[in-house]
C-alpha cells in the first residue's frame, strides 16, 4: 500500500492484489475492467498499478450494475467516457432493494394471514395455497440471480453425440406462455427447434435431455418422460427459464393459424392497449407497473427503469396510442405512442395468464 500527500490531503493507494482482496474481486477482473476502459489505475516508475479513491468508486459502480443484471458490454456502453455518478448508482441500488423489501413484506403479511386462518380452525383453499407459494417463494427472481443465470447460459458448451433415435421422444409441439409455438423436429441425425415466426435452429446435445443453440446463448431442456414423449420443455435464455407444455398437432396448428390471422388482419390483443396505456402512465409517475407483468419481465423493466423514466419525462404527456400491427414472432402488438414532445414505438405481449410478458420501446420510425 502506498500513500501520497496532496497538499493537506493524504491520498491512499492500493496495489492490485490489495484492491482485489479488499473489494472481493480477482486481479484478473481488475485487468479485464482496465482492458475494457472502465478503470485507469496509475502506474509507478516500475510499472506497478495503483488504485485510489477514483478507481474504487468506479469499481463500486461496476459491481452495482452487475448486481442489477447488466452485462459487462452494457456496463461499458453505459460508463465508458462518463464521469462517476455514485448518486445515480446508489439510487438504482435503493430502488432494487426497496422492491425486494416490498416483496418480503407482502409475503410476510400473507404468511401471518394464513397462520391466523389456521389458528381459527379454518383451512386454506387451493387458491390461497397457490397465492402463498407464489408470493413467498424465497427463490424469487432477483437481479443477482438473473445475472448469474445469464452468465451460466452464455458460457461455452461442448456438443456430445447421442443416438438420434432418442430425438423421437422430443419431437412435437410445445406451447410457450406467450401463445407462440415451439416446434421440435428431427431431420436425419439432427434435431431442430422453431419458434413461431422465426427460422428453425439446430439443437446440439450436451446431455441426453439437455440441448443448446449455437446461434444464440440459449438452451432447451426436456422433461423426463420414462421413455415416452417429453411432456414439456424449458427454454433458458436471457437469464430466465420458461416452461412450454406439449400440445397435440391439431392444437398447435390452430394456435399458429390464430396468430397468423392476427398478423394478417392486424388485430390487436383485446387487452393490450389498456395495459400499455396504464404502464406508460405508471412509469411516468415513478412506478414500474410490475404488478401487471410476469416476474421475468418485472426484473428486466426494473433494470432499465431509470432510463425509461427519463425518456418518458422528456416526452411529456401521452396524447394518443396508435395500433400499428402484430409482430409475427411474439406475438406482440406494436403501438406508436404520441406524446406532447415526440413519439415512441412500443411493443407489448400478453401471456396466457393475462400478465404482460414482453415490453419494449424504440424511437418511432
Amino acid at each position: 500500500m502506498a500513500k501520497k500527500t496532496q497538499g493537506a490531503v493524504e491520498q491512499e493507494w492500493l496495489a492490485a492484489h490489495e484492491c482485489a482482496s479488499r473489494i472481493g474481486l480477482t486481479v484478473r477482473a481488475l485487468r479485464l475492467y482496465e482492458q475494457r476502459g472502465l478503470i485507469r489505475p496509475r502506474r509507478t516508475d516500475k510499472g506497478w498499478r495503483l488504485y485510489g479513491a477514483g478507481e474504487i468508486a468506479r469499481l463500486h459502480e461496476i459491481l452495482a450494475l452487475k448486481r442489477l443484471g447488466l452485462s459487462l458490454s452494457s456496463i461499458v456502453a453505459l460508463l465508458q467516457g462518463k464521469a462517476i455518478d455514485l448518486e445515480r448508482i446508489l439510487t438504482l441500488q435503493s430502488q432494487a432493494l426497496s422492491r425486494q423489501r416490498v416483496q418480503a413484506e407482502r409475503g410476510l403479511a400473507l404468511v401471518e394471514t394464513a397462520r391466523a386462518t389456521l389458528s381459527a380452525g379454518h383451512t386454506l383453499s387451493i387458491e390461497d395455497l397457490i397465492t402463498l407459494a407464489k408470493e413467498t417463494n424465497m427463490t424469487e427472481l432477483t437481479p443477482d440471480s438473473v445475472a448469474r443465470r445469464r452468465y451460466e447460459q452464455a458460457r461455452p458448451r461442448t456438443a456430445v453425440r447421442l443416438d438420434p433415435a432418442l430425438f423421437e421422444r422430443y419431437v412435437g409441439h410445445y406451447r410457450h406462455p406467450s401463445g407462440a409455438i415451439i416446434a421440435v423436429e428431427r431431420c436425419g441425425d439432427s434435431l431442430f427447434g422453431q419458434l413461431t415466426g422465426q427460422p428453425a435452429l439446430e439443437l446440439f446435445a450436451e446431455a441426453e435431455d439437455a440441448f443448446f443453440l449455437k446461434a444464440v446463448p440459449a438452451q432447451i431442456g426436456f422433461a423426463a418422460s420414462r421413455g415416452g414423449a417429453a411432456p414439456s420443455l424449458t427454454l433458458s435464455q436471457e437469464g430466465f427459464d420458461v416452461v412450454a407444455l406439449r400440445i397435440d398437432t391439431d392444437e398447435a396448428a390452430a394456435q399458429e393459424a390464430a396468430i397468423a390471422a392476427r398478423v394478417r388482419n392486424r388485430t390487436p390483443h383485446p387487452g393490450s392497449e389498456a395495459a400499455l396505456r396504464a404502464i406508460i402512465v405508471e412509469q411516468r409517475e415513478g412506478r414500474t407497473g410490475e404488478e401487471r407483468m410476469s416476474r421475468e419481465l418485472a426484473i428486466v423493466v426494473g433494470e432499465q427503469f431509470p432510463f425509461v423514466q427519463a425518456e418518458l419525462a422528456a416526452k411529456g404527456d401521452l396524447r394518443q396510442l396508435v395500433f400499428k400491427g402484430v409482430e409475427p414472432s411474439g406475438p406482440a402488438d406494436i403501438y406508436e405512442a404520441q406524446f406532447a414532445n415526440g413519439k415512441l414505438e412500443w411493443g407489448i405481449g400478453l401471456a396466457d395468464d393475462g400478465k404482460v410478458h414482453a415490453l419494449w420501446l424504440t424511437p418511432s420510425r
